[in-house]
C-alpha cells in the first residue's frame, strides 16, 4: 500500500464475489450471480465484448514501459487464469530491464506454472470468505491454499465485513499453518466512512492475533471510481 505501481486489470474470474468491486470483468449477462449492486436503480450485467481487451504480450509489454515505473502488479478478476498468455509479457519485461518487479494479486483458488512463479516476486492472496456468498468447494482449494501458504513470497490478505468472519479466518490460518507475519486483514467496503468504521474493531483483532492491517487506500483517497 503506497507502492507506486504500474496496474494491468484482467478480466475473466472463477469466482463471483457478491461484494466484488470489479464485477465489470466477470458479471456478465446471462449469468444467474448476484450482486450487492443489483439494488440500485439502473444497474446491469455487462456485455462481455464491451468490457475485454484483447492485446498480444510485446503490445502490453510496450504499454508498461511506458510509465516510468518498475513495480507491475498484475489483478483482476483472476490473473492466474491467463499465467500462460502473461509468462511472455513478463519475460520481455524482465529482458528489458531486471528491476522490474512483478505482484500477483490471486483468490488463492489456481496453482501457478513453475515457469511463471520463477518470475514473480510477490503473490498477494486474497482467499474468499463465506462472506463472498461463494460456495465453499468453489472458493476454498486445498491444493492452492497450501501452496501459497508455504511460499515464502506468498502474502494473505482476508476481506472482513463483520467480526463473525473471524472465526473463519482463525481457522483457515490455522488449517494452512498460514505465517501471521504474511498475513492481513482488511474491512470490506467502498466508502470512506465504512472502512473507517469497520477499523476500529479490526486492528484489535489484529493485535490479537499477531498480525497485520491493512486498509483500501484507494477508496480513502478517491472513492469508488475507475480509472485513477
Amino acid at each position: 500500500m503506497g507502492m507506486p505501481s504500474v496496474f494491468v486489470r484482467l478480466s475473466l474470474c472463477n469466482l463471483y464475489c457478491k461484494w466484488c468491486d470489479t464485477d465489470y470483468t466477470w458479471n456478465w449477462e446471462g449469468t444467474p450471480f448476484e450482486h450487492v449492486n443489483d439494488e440500485n436503480p439502473g444497474y446491469q450485467k455487462f456485455h462481455k465484448k464491451d468490457m475485454i481487451l484483447e492485446i498480444g504480450a510485446e503490445e502490453l509489454a510496450s504499454m508498461i514501459r511506458y510509465y516510468d515505473c518498475k513495480n507491475l502488479v498484475l489483478t483482476g478478476g483472476e490473473p492466474l487464469l491467463q499465467q500462460r498468455e502473461l509468462l511472455k509479457t513478463v519475460q520481455l519485461l524482465k529482458a528489458f530491464d531486471r528491476n522490474y518487479r512483478i505482484e500477483i494479486e490471486t483468490n488463492g483458488t489456481q496453482v501457478p506454472v513453475l515457469a511463471f512463479d520463477s518470475l514473480v516476486d510477490q503473490y498477494n492472496v486474497s482467499p474468499k470468505l463465506s462472506n463472498a456468498g461463494i460456495e465453499v468447494r468453489f472458493r476454498e482449494r486445498p491444493k492452492a491454499m497450501t501452496f501459497f501458504a508455504r511460499h515464502p513470497r506468498a502474502f494473505f490478505k482476508f476481506v472482513v465485513s463483520s467480526p463473525f468472519d473471524l472465526e473463519e479466518v482463525d481457522q483457515l490460518m490455522e488449517t494452512y499453518s498460514i505465517p501471521p507475519q504474511r498475513m492481513y486483514l482488511m474491512p470490506e467496503g467502498t466508502l470512506a466512512d465504512t472502512l473507517e468504521e469497520k477499523q476500529l474493531w479490526l486492528t484489535e483483532a489484529c493485535k490479537e492475533r499477531g498480525v497485520n492491517f491493512t486498509t483500501r487506500l484507494h477508496v480513502l483517497l478517491y472513492g469508488d471510481r475507475r480509472g485513477v
